[in-house]
């Protein structure tokens, strides 16, 4: 059994900026928040504010801004965490920021969703974490695959019509286990579990059947959110972007995801992206300035 790195391998990993970049001093963090938030208040959107702001401080992979987010979240709606109504309301939100990271891990990957539930976890109360569901959802089994895929494919037609056929076909092309993968994930973690979709007003329990679940333009604005602050993935990107434009077709849907998935609401998104990856960035690239100075 191996115990300890080797000296060699051990001073490697110190190596090529291993760790989290911290994230911006707190007021000007909370800053960002507030002035983001009254837009979303305004434009009754508060669930695609927490969703896409929760994405963009993950992609960006500051960890350590996600706690404060948290806590913003729950202090905005303006109850007590103390109180019955303040708990329901933080645990609401603790689960919405879980699945969006969970979602986001379709995006940007593994790693920096593991660091940023992390963050989010340690930052709960105990009452708020005893609160949160702890059985999956998304347990694959011979009775629920081909529901699984269905949705998937259901999905993925959405987004990518008319080219979802020649799309699908391509990627398979690629590796015929990827494409494959991909409709799974669709399926069982991207498109919304079966039930009702949350909201940032709603309250959640223990018992609650649907915590967390986002809705299908939601699960846009999550791709949109992390493939923006990604950069460099202009294709993956747009594809998002039509599959929010698209989400306006979607039946009863409420009348947040009808704004979000307006021309004026998807604009909104990408521009608050923007906005919070400028602030949580901004000082890491002054410090990189100083430096070259």
């Amino acid at each position: 059994m191996v115990a300890h790195l080797p000296p060699a391998v051990k001073h490697l990993v110190t190596l090529r900026n291993p760790h989290t970049l911290p994230g911006p001093a707190l007021p000007k963090l909370r800053n960002v928040f507030a002035s983001t938030f009254r837009e979303a208040q305004d434009k009754k959107a508060r669930t695609g504010w927490l969703v896409l702001t929760t994405c963009a401080l993950l992609t960006a992979n500051r960890p350590s801004t996600i706690g404060h987010l948290y806590r913003f979240a729950t202090e905005a709606n303006g109850n007590s965490t103390g109180t019955t109504d303040g708990i329901a309301h933080a645990v609401n939100v603790a689960a919405l920021m879980r699945e969006s990271a969970l979602k986001s891990t379709i995006f940007v990957g593994v790693p920096r969703v593991i660091l940023s539930l992390g963050a989010l976890h340690q930052s709960l109360g105990d009452d708020v974490r005893d609160a949160l569901r702890r059985q999956s959802r998304r347990t694959a089994s011979s009775e629920n695959i081909e529901p699984i895929i269905l949705r998937g494919r259901g999905l993925w037609d959405s987004i990518y019509a008319p080219h979802a056929d020649k799309l699908h076909d391509k990627l398979g092309s690629y590796h015929p286990d990827f494409i494959a993968f991909i409709i799974q994930a669709y399926g069982s973690v991207l498109s919304p579990m079966p039930g009702k979709t949350k909201s940032y007003g709603d309250g959640s329990s223990i018992d609650d059947p649907d915590q967390g679940n986002l809705s299908r333009a939601l699960g846009s604005v999550v791709g949109i959110a992390t493939l923006r602050a990604e950069e460099r993935v202009a294709p993956q990107l747009i594809s998002h972007v039509f599959g929010l434009l698209k989400a306006r077709y979607v039946e009863n849907q409420s009348d947040e995801d009808a704004w979000l998935s307006s021309d004026e609401g998807t604009e909104w998104v990408i521009r608050t992206v923007d906005r919070i990856v400028d602030v949580v960035s901004s000082e890491a690239q002054e410090a990189q300035a100083q430096v070259k100075l």
